[in-house]
């Protein structure tokens, strides 16, 4: 099984270039809007708040998975030179049906370099 590497506040980082590793090899994920049973919600997943990642034939993210908890939810694989081959923050919306009270949101992102890397959970209330 592969390694999962995990955000780490970067502000608790000292070296540079270890905040720009952990950074932008990490998904955030922002929840837009209000989620309501059995209406769609977009969930935003951006890599990297602060650095951009590369967009290199070797060294690119391939995909962009978001979980409910251990259900896998929805996917998005990217090609190299989606991003016009220049350093940026790749970034995707799913629109997921809420169908639960609540839900655990985790989105997983493998780097073709640097392997798999989650966010931080996200607690949504689904009202009524």
């Amino acid at each position: 099984m592969p390694k999962i590497n995990k955000y780490v506040d970067i502000d608790t980082v000292e070296r540079e270039a270890k905040k720009d590793l952990i950074d932008r090899h990490s998904p955030f994920i922002t929840v837009e809007g209000v989620a309501k049973q059995g209406e769609m919600v977009p969930v935003n997943v951006k890599m990297g708040n602060e650095y951009t990642h590369p967009d290199d034939f070797d060294h690119y993210i391939e995909s962009i998975t978001l979980f409910n908890g251990e259900t896998k939810l929805a996917s998005a694989t990217f090609v190299p030179g989606t991003l016009g081959n220049e350093k940026s923050h790749a970034e995707v919306t799913f629109n997921i049906r809420a169908t639960t009270k609540k839900l655990n949101l985790v989105a997983h992102a493998y780097c073709t370099k640097h392997g798999i890397w989650e966010s931080t959970p996200v607690l949504v209330e689904v009202t009524e």
